[in-house]
């Protein structure tokens, strides 16, 4: 057990509070169940074949296995209302390969996936009370129909194993970009996407995070397989933290991202020195990284997401990346450690900037974006409690709650 030091290498990178809405939320939901906990009301199981069920105490990974074992396509994992925690410590709560491609995971319920075991975690470690690297591993030959839809996805914090058991949550393949390095181990807290994969995560609440040294939330790594990209959609990502880049989301060269009708809000970046960026990318080191970053040689197509109150919006240093009907607004939270000015959106290519709110800030860090194409003065959107905006001409921009 224990942490993975920076491997020597490693491709030179390209560049705590939980908040008391967060915790009301949790406290309010109606089961906390570690796996092999209490009981709850029995329910008639369904009929269908290729549904298959998981209830409070159960296990999700075999159920999953299962499910591959029947020929995953078009089988569904069904997991019902409570927190599952890991057993074990271990790489991943769950995880998906080649054998579990199109199969879907869906939360029957408020269903909570935790890093965290207080009964396995050893409380001396500063990773307590995590015991898995991810809590949810998508890894290669995993595609577009293989999904993750509506869960809640805490408590990672940095805990970092190489042992297999009780995976491989990555069998070893026969292609040398897809060598298991520092990244592999450590990126992605929530979720980590590697290789070729591109799975669809629809409706996931991916809170309070932690990785080091990048994405609390989801790391994608698909080291330049990256001709189907991995989709994102109606998610929420609050209070994720890392120690340099993308603390909500982080796409690592060579990866491609699609994210529709997201929220980030209170993620934070920087919180640590940057042992891993070239030392000659002093941007990196001056004004710190966004909640989503998205590294050169990968590109991200971004619609109708809002960015609010995080440790800077977004960067992004890809030259094929679209933005489109953003909103952008007083990205200026503390917690980092770059001495730079905060800013709303950083990119490279700005003519992929179209139809965006940005206020609040410093709109353009670079000065790429088209002014006559979006709106970098706008004013107060009006958020209300879900930070839905309200004001007259946000209509058909930034985030809404999923109907």
């Amino acid at each position: 057990m224990g942490r993975v030091a920076p491997a020597e290498g490693d491709d030179a990178r390209e560049e705590e509070a939980v908040t008391v809405r967060a915790r009301a939320a949790l406290a309010l939901l109606p089961f906390v169940v570690a796996c092999g906990g209490d009981d709850a009301p029995p329910r008639e199981r369904s009929k269908d074949p290729n549904v298959f069920e998981v209830e409070p105490g159960g296990d999700i990974q075999a159920a999953i296995e299962a499910a591959a074992a029947a020929g995953a396509k078009g089988k569904r994992v069904r997991v019902r209302a409570g927190t599952y925690r890991p057993r074990l410590a271990g790489q991943a709560l769950i995880w998906f390969h080649a054998k579990h491609d199109g199969l879907v995971v869906e939360a029957d319920g408020a269903v909570v996936l935790t890093a965290a075991n207080q009964d396995v975690a050893d409380k001396s470690d500063p990773s307590f009370p995590a015991v898995v690297n991810h809590v949810v591993y998508f890894g290669d030959g995993v595609g577009a129909s293989t999904m993750l839809r509506g869960f809640e996805i805490t408590g990672a914090n940095h805990f970092v194993t190489q042992s297999e058991t009780p995976g491989p949550v990555q069998p070893n393949v026969p292609e040398p970009r897809l060598t298991k390095a520092m990244f592999f181990y450590c990126d992605g807290g929530a979720i980590k996407v590697f290789g070729r994969s591109s799975p669809t995560l629809e409706r996931l609440n991916v809170h309070d995070n932690y990785a080091s040294p990048c994405a609390g939330g989801i790391s994608i790594e698909q080291r330049g397989f990256s001709e189907n990209a991995v989709t994102i959609r109606d998610c929420v990502f609050r209070n994720n933290r890392c120690q340099i880049t993308g603390s909500a989301v982080d796409v690592l060269p060579g990866g491609a991202a699609e994210l529709e009708n997201c929220l980030f809000v209170g993620n934070v970046s920087n919180t640590g020195v940057d042992y891993v960026s070239p030392k000659d990318d002093l941007r990196s080191f001056e004004h710190g990284s966004g909640a989503l970053t998205v590294f050169s040689k990968s590109r991200a197509r971004v619609v109708r997401c809002t960015f609010t109150d995080n440790w800077n919006g977004a960067d992004d240093t890809g030259e094929a990346s679209v933005w489109e009907h953003c909103l952008f607004w007083k990205n200026g939270r503390g917690g980092g450690i770059a001495k730079g000015s905060r800013y709303e959106l950083d990119v490279a290519n700005g003519a992929g900037v179209t139809g965006c709110r940005i206020g609040g800030g410093v709109a353009d860090l670079r000065g790429t974006i088209d002014k006559t194409k979006n709106q970098l003065d706008a004013p107060d959107p009006e958020f209300d409690e879900s930070f839905q905006p309200r004001a007259k001409g946000c209509e058909g921009v930034g985030y809404r709650i999923p109907r």
